[in-house]
C-alpha cells in the first residue's frame, strides 16, 4: 500500500511553481489558512473504517471496527461505534484507545502542541512536485521537542490551498517502550472547501519482534460550513418571522 500511494505522486513530472515562495513564506500562509479552516468548519459528520493485523509474538490477530464520526466546532467530537469484528485486544487496545487519543487532541493545549507551526517545528523547503491536487511544496519538519503530539517527516502543501495534502512521518516520541519505530502515511483530499483525511497508513515494528499495520479509511463526509449555518440561520428567522 505504501508503494501504490508513492506511485501516485511520481506519475506526474516536477513543474517549476511560478514565482516559488521560500520555507518561511510557505509556512506563514499555511498556518494563516489553518486557522481559517478551523474557524469556517462548523461540522462534519463521517464514516471510518478501522482495520488492524499484528503477526509476531503470540501468534496473528486482525480486527476491523467502523465508527461513525460527528464533529463540531470548536472542539467536540463523538464517535459511535457500529461494528467491531476480530480480536478483543486490538479492539480495545488500539481502536478504542486511538478515539481517546483523539478526544484528548482536541483540547486547547493539545492544539496549541500539536499545531504545525515555527513554535513546534524547524521547516526546510526540499523541493516541488505535481501532485493529484496540483502544484505542491514539498517540507522536511523536524519537531523542536519529543512531544507525543509531534512527529519528524515530510508534508506536501498544495501550492494554491496552503493545506497539507499528505505526510511521511514517524512519531516524535515512542508511543511505547513495546515499539521500536513506526512509518505513517497520511493522505488528505479536498472535500468542498475544506482538506479532510481520507486514509492513513501505519507500520509499526514491534521491539520483542513482530509488525503490526493499521489502516484508516475516512468517507461519507457531511460538512456544514460557516457560510452555510449563517443561511440556515437567516432563513429559520425568516421562518419565525413569518408565523408571527
Amino acid at each position: 500500500m505504501l508503494a501504490s500511494l508513492n506511485l501516485a505522486y511520481a506519475e506526474k513530472p516536477a513543474e517549476p511553481i511560478q514565482d516559488p515562495l521560500n520555507a518561511q513564506q510557505v509556512v506563514e500562509r499555511l498556518v494563516q489558512m489553518n486557522v481559517h479552516r478551523v474557524q469556517t468548519l462548523q461540522s462534519y459528520q463521517s464514516t471510518r473504517i478501522y482495520r488492524a493485523d499484528y503477526h509476531g509474538l503470540g501468534g496473528a490477530r486482525a480486527a476491523e471496527m467502523v465508527v461513525k464520526v460527528a464533529y463540531l466546532s470548536p472542539g467536540t467530537k463523538e464517535f459511535s461505534v457500529q461494528s467491531a469484528t476480530g480480536s478483543k485486544l486490538i479492539i480495545d487496545k488500539v481502536f478504542k484507545k486511538l478515539l481517546e487519543a483523539e478526544k484528548e487532541a482536541l483540547t486547547a493545549e493539545a492544539q496549541r502542541r500539536s499545531a504545525l507551526t515555527e513554535e513546534n517545528y524547524r521547516f526546510t523547503l526540499i523541493g516541488q512536485e505535481n501532485g493529484p491536487s496540483g502544484e505542491l511544496y514539498v517540507l522536511r519538519v523536524e519537531p523542536r521537542s519529543s512531544d507525543k503530539f509531534l512527529y519528524r517527516g515530510r508534508i506536501w502543501v498544495d501550492a494554491s490551498d496552503f493545506a497539507v495534502v499528505r505526510l511521511e512521518a514517524e512519531p516524535a516520541k515512542n508511543p511505547s517502550f513495546w515499539t521500536k519505530k513506526t512509518q505513517i502515511v497520511h493522505v488528505f483530499e479536498k472535500v468542498g472547501d475544506f482538506w479532510l483525511p481520507v486514509s492513513n497508513h501505519s507500520v509499526t515494528a514491534i521491539r520483542l519482534g513482530g509488525r503490526a499495520e493499521l489502516t484508516i479509511e475516512y468517507k461519507d463526509y457531511q460538512i456544514t460550513d460557516a457560510n452555510e449555518k449563517a443561511r440556515s440561520s437567516s432563513s429559520n428567522a425568516v421562518s419565525r418571522a413569518e408565523r408571527h
